[in-house]
């Protein structure tokens, strides 16, 4: 188990950046030979799914709808929506069977805040239906030796909240919040040792606020990448990030207060990293690829460790980002047990430091940095296989941030969604990335664990189920949703078996 200490699967983001030249890196492989006894024994393997991507039964047993509903309800993947998705509902003992089957360790998961407490304010009484359900599952795990890692908040408020006060852009959201985390530390803590408030925030601040690509789907011209009429650019995306942080801080304070000593979890929150690189070695390009990492990923990190925004950000946003009293600055700063760190690819970066002299900003100008980015970011593409990428990240979170405890909370190939179950592209890339993982804790990095993204083929947040992740494909012409497994599946099978495999598929044959 962890020590205590103290001390942002989504193409879609990069949509975010001006100016972007499309440009594909060259995919490298380091020939990583290794086993599973090559990590530490306590080292976690796992895989993970959301809520809204994989349970279904949205309008079953008491359940009200989230914002996430209303954003695919709006036609934005595709007209496709998660009213059935995998439906994980019904079918958690099969799965969590096939779990056993393929060797994790662990799953990760998410709550559907509006399953658990249905009324119409989002707050309570529980749902007993609701109630039931996450407790088989969670059941159904433990009595099979996997760990319940849980997701409180993944992309899906309840849409009372959003109509009530408009969601994270108030800061009615901490209090609500903090009162649906008590009710699932209070119902589920006894057997659920890892909490993550809040996934991604990142992404669900710029998609859902700067953009309006990503639920609630709220921006404002001539930012918005849809055809919303609510919200305002310049300023949401600053406001409900610092709200998230204050509500995830509000959270760690109420768990250690009261359920620490009896339950002896640990709570965290994730991050969505890039692997930021210069274009070139001129000194104006490394200076804005500093930036930029300071607006996307020290947006998060910085205040977790040092209890304020980075100084590029507050220099850059002026008054537009919020400001940290002296008590909240104490209470975000080290109030977390672990980093979740969610990594797909990479981005190289030049200077374009002409867009801070624009009058009208947002926070994509604020970043003032052109990212060069794949063209595999944007479609159906497979992601290149640049290990790499993860292993400087982690370095970098050894070296800046103290060397927190990490978990990789989601890691995985994009493929287009298809029958074949031959993902040759996919054991290359878990092949490659868990070996970085690997290199990364030979050189120090405190990693507790790995999470393929995802199980199974879940309802993807723009792609609905065009694309794919998982493990396992899903047969949604077939009425009973049969799993079936994938190629790569049978290869993290026998890497958890403890057997030497490289990245030649052949291997699972």
């Amino acid at each position: 188990m962890m020590e205590r200490e103290t001390s942002f699967t989504l193409g879609f983001l990069i949509l975010i950046i001006l100016n972007l030249a499309a440009t594909r890196v060259v995919s490298t492989v380091t020939d990583y030979q290794y086993t599973r006894s090559d990590f530490p024994v306590d080292f976690v393997f796992g895989s993970g799914t959301s809520a809204y991507q994989v349970e279904g039964a949205a309008n079953e047993d008491g359940r009200t709808p989230s914002i996430w509903d209303t954003f695919a309800y709006a036609g934005y993947a595709h007209g496709e929506n998660g009213d059935v998705a995998c439906d994980q509902y019904h079918k958690y003992k099969e799965d969590v069977r096939l779990m056993v089957e393929t060797g994790i360790d662990a799953y990760r998961f998410s709550i559907s805040w509006s399953r658990l407490l249905p009324s119409t304010n989002g707050r309570g009484p529980v749902n007993p239906k609701g109630l039931q359900y996450y407790n088989n599952l969670i059941n159904q795990l433990i009595i099979n030796g996997i760990q319940a890692h849980v997701t409180l908040h993944n992309f899906d408020l309840p849409q009372a909240l959003e109509d009530e006060y408009e969601g994270w852009v108030s800061r009615d959201i901490i209090g609500d919040f903090t009162y649906y985390a008590d009710v699932c530390f209070r119902e589920f803590g006894d057997r659920v040792l890892y909490w993550t408030t809040v996934n991604e925030p990142n992404v669900f601040a710029l998609g859902g606020y700067d953009k309006g690509n990503a639920p609630p789907n709220r921006c404002s011209p001539p930012f918005c990448a849809t055809n919303s009429t609510r919200g305002n650019s310049t300023f949401e995306p600053y406001l409900v990030l610092h709200h998230i942080l204050l509500a995830h801080s509000s959270v760690v304070r109420l768990y250690k207060t009261n359920y620490m000593d009896q339950q002896g979890g640990f709570v965290g929150i994730s991050v969505y990293t890039l692997a930021y690189t210069p274009q070139t070695n001129l000194e104006q390009d490394k200076v804005a690829t500093q930036r930029a990492r300071d607006f996307f990923i020290g947006w998060i990190v910085e205040p977790l460790i040092h209890g304020d925004y980075p100084i590029s950000m507050k220099r850059n946003a002026g008054a537009r980002i919020p400001t940290f009293t002296s008590i909240e600055s104490k209470q975000v700063k080290g109030s977390y047990d672990f980093i979740g760190i969610i990594h797909y690819t990479n981005v190289n970066v030049t200077d374009n430091s002409g867009a801070l002299n624009i009058k009208l900003r947002d926070y994509t100008q604020d970043m003032a940095a052109n990212i060069i980015y794949r063209e595999d970011m944007f479609s159906n593409d497979e992601y290149s296989v640049t290990p790499w990428g993860l292993q400087e990240e982690l370095d970098i979170f050894k070296l800046l941030y103290g060397n927190p405890p990490i978990f990789i909370l989601e890691n995985g190939q994009r493929t287009a969604s298809n029958s074949s179950l031959e993902d040759v592209s996919r054991v290359k890339y878990l092949h490659g990335y868990i070996g970085a993982v690997l290199h990364a804790l030979r050189n120090g990095s405190n990693v507790k664990g790995y999470f393929a993204w995802s199980f199974m083929d879940v309802f993807e947040l723009l792609d609905g189920y065009r694309s794919s992740y998982g493990l396992y494909y899903v047969d949604h012409n077939d009425p009973e949703l049969k799993r079936y497994p994938k190629l790569s599946a049978k290869w993290y099978k026998r890497f958890l078996m403890g057997i030497e495999l490289d990245n030649d598929p052949s291997i699972t044959a």
